[in-house]
């Protein structure tokens, strides 16, 4: 027999009531029973404060009336019998011995109501006496007041029946036993109309998003008129499927264009080698490999792109790792390149800015390679401070410039325009796109304009600045 040390137990899954009720059905029931507790709750509430109300109404009338017939005995005026009216009433003056002084016409002249140690001639007291022991209809409340004098002490007991107390909240709980149900039973009708009227945009919602899925193209969801959560609801999730309909525009203009690249220099590798099959021996294979090398680098560095757009797309955007100087990442970017035509006007002093140096070196790196490559025989690298916060970089070349119209479209990938479509300039129109990502996630922004006073391009980089101290140096929070 196989152990069992190690297995976790099984847990089971019973069908509650939550697969069965829907949320129009979970709301109701939530409702009604919330709804039934209070109802409840208030019922108790209001039965305790009724027959509260209605005891002290006993009691403050069976003291008037003991006060009444004290007053009576404070004048050694006592008649016998008492003039008391009403048949749920009954009167008694005893003495400290428990000897009855006086009674009411209807009150046992022998018995007294309290027995005579449940009474305490200093204070005024409300006691509960069995109904036998005073000859009236249900609970018996008593009150006794002192009276007399302290030669002669003397306690006035007054006897009121709680039948009509007991009787005014039973009539009370019956119509609230009755009442409450029909009340739930209304309400839960009612609720579940508001509520089906309250979740009917929902289920418009539902399907229209259902429509959308077995639709090819864009679609938009119902918005409802009213100005509450749901309108919100929909508003937003319209405006997501706005930016899931340009994300998959794009993403099939880049898997077209990606095609499209990859196929150019596969199909030259192609025609090279069936070329060279072909004429066999009298192939030139020196030039075959040298063509062969050069579509081979022309493919990588376009795969290598691809990669890093894909990348950077991925990643969150996030500022630098550690201070920049700028004046030093100009010239080692610029001595990549012969003197002429890359110069660099140096700034006045340490322009440091965060972020990371290798990202700002392909910045840079890829705006000198489409300077150089354009211009005709002057590019000029330059950086300055323009405020507190920010720092200006300026690559400029005196080439050919771009149209004012086409100045935010060659960010786009894969966009070249018509003078740098030829095979030997070696772009993909991936180098700007990827410059921008590359300036976004240092914080920063691209913009290009004309070179003034003469012909060319000038690209304007801003980057955050760092803050310095006085020897120049960079100031590295410590946290």
């Amino acid at each position: 027999m196989t152990g069992t040390a190690g297995r976790a137990p099984v847990r089971r899954s019973w069908p509650g009531w939550r697969p069965v009720l829907g949320l129009r059905g979970r709301l109701l029931a939530i409702g009604v029973f919330g709804l039934t507790v209070g109802l409840a709750l208030g019922g108790l509430v209001l039965l305790g404060t009724l027959g509260f109300v209605l005891q002290r109404t006993v009691d403050t009338e069976a003291f008037r009336t003991a006060d009444a017939v004290a007053l009576l005995a404070a004048e050694d005026a006592l008649p016998d019998p008492l003039p008391v009216a009403g048949g749920q009433v009954r009167v008694q003056v005893v003495d400290a011995q428990g000897r009855i002084r006086a009674a009411s016409i209807d009150a046992d002249r022998l018995v007294p109501m309290v027995r005579p140690e449940r009474l305490s001639h200093h204070g005024r007291q409300r006691l509960e006496v069995p109904a036998e022991r005073v000859g009236l209809v249900g609970p018996v409340r008593v009150v006794a007041v002192p009276a007399g004098t302290a030669a002669d002490p003397l306690t006035v007991l007054v006897a009121r029946s709680m039948a009509d107390v007991r009787h005014s909240t039973h009539v009370v709980r019956t119509i609230l036993l009755v009442a409450f149900p029909l009340l739930v039973a209304v309400l839960a009708g009612v609720a579940w109309r508001v509520v089906g009227a309250t979740l009917r945009p929902v289920e418009a919602l539902r399907r229209g998003a259902e429509e959308i899925t077995g639709r090819a193209g864009a679609g938009r969801l119902p918005v409802p008129a009213s100005a509450d959560e749901i309108h919100r609801l929909a508003v937003t999730l319209n405006g997501m499927l706005d930016r899931l309909e340009s994300a998959r525009v794009r993403q099939r203009a880049f898997v077209s264009d990606a095609a499209h690249e990859l196929r150019s220099p596969l199909t030259n590798i192609r025609t090279e080698l069936e070329v060279a099959q072909r004429l066999a021996d009298r192939t030139d294979w020196t030039v075959v490999t040298a063509n062969l090398l050069a579509d081979t680098d022309r493919l990588s560095r376009l795969v290598d792109d691809l990669l890093l757009l894909a990348r950077l797309d991925e990643a969150p955007p996030a500022r630098g790792t550690g201070p920049v100087e700028l004046g030093a990442l100009l010239t080692e970017v610029a001595d990549r390149y012969p003197s002429p035509p890359v110069r660099v006007a140096q700034p006045a002093g340490p322009l440091w800015t965060i972020g990371n140096v290798d990202e700002l070196r392909r910045v840079l790196a890829n705006l000198v390679d489409n300077a150089a490559r354009h211009a005709y025989g002057d590019v000029l690298l330059a950086a300055e401070a323009v405020g507190p916060d920010t720092h200006l970089v300026t690559v400029t070349d005196d080439g050919p410039g771009i149209p004012a119209a086409d100045r935010e479209r060659v960010f786009d990938r894969f966009t070249r325009l018509d003078d740098g479509r030829a095979r030997d300039d070696g772009g993909a129109g991936l180098g700007l796109a990827i410059v921008r990502e590359l300036v976004r996630r240092a914080g920063g922004s691209i913009t290009l304009t004309g070179a003034q006073g003469q012909q060319g391009l000038r690209v304007r980089l801003l980057l955050p600045a760092s803050p310095a101290d006085e020897d120049g140096a960079p100031k590295v929070d410590a946290r």
